[in-house]
């Protein structure tokens, strides 16, 4: 070995660090039940697990759940808020992004991920699997958070590309889905 070689360990370290983290956007409820709240945490902890980070619209309901899950398994949450302040982040988020452009802040959500992973869900939920759709992002759905995430599962929006949204049943089965993305 020459004096000026780099050990292997170190290189391993140094593509580990360098590498982008891969990028998972978790849409829902801003008002979670309880139920809905407790997958959110799941959900976020499972993502940090696995190494990607968490995107959400960053305020309350499931978007503060899956960033408290993120954080608390020391993961990288980032809300990318509606308004122009940072004070309407929940308290989980590492990384707080003002967009000021209200719900058309949900493409860029959508933009941003490598997969998008549906819990439950109304109106801003469903415009974001449109925005997903129509930029050909993975969705998956976890089943049993109710609203259009549950209602869309099987199906292909439109005829854009041969995709149906995907469902899981458990944590167990949307670790398996994400692992084909992330």
């Amino acid at each position: 070995m020459s004096e000026y070689a780099i050990p292997k360990y170190i290189t391993s370290m140094l593509t580990f660090v360098l590498m982008r983290r891969k990028q998972v956007t978790v849409i829902g409820n801003y008002d979670a039940n309880d139920a809905q709240y407790e997958l959110g945490l799941q959900v976020g902890n499972l993502i940090a697990k696995l190494g990607a980070c968490v995107i959400s619209g960053g305020r309350t309901g499931l978007m503060e759940a899956v960033a408290r899950g993120c954080s608390e398994a020391g993961g990288i949450s980032i809300g990318l808020l509606p308004g122009e302040d940072f004070e309407s982040s929940n308290d989980y988020n590492s990384i707080v992004i003002p967009s000021g452009i209200g719900y058309a802040r949900n493409s860029m959500n959508v933009l941003a991920a490598d997969v998008v992973i549906a819990v439950g869900g109304a109106s801003g939920t469903l415009s974001e699997i449109a925005y997903a759709w129509c930029y050909r992002k993975p969705i998956i759905v976890l089943q049993g958070g109710g609203g259009w995430g549950d209602q869309l599962i099987g199906t292909a929006i439109d005829h854009r590309w041969d995709y149906k949204i995907e469902g899981a049943q458990s944590l167990a089965e949307l670790e398996d889905l994400l692992k084909k993305y992330i």
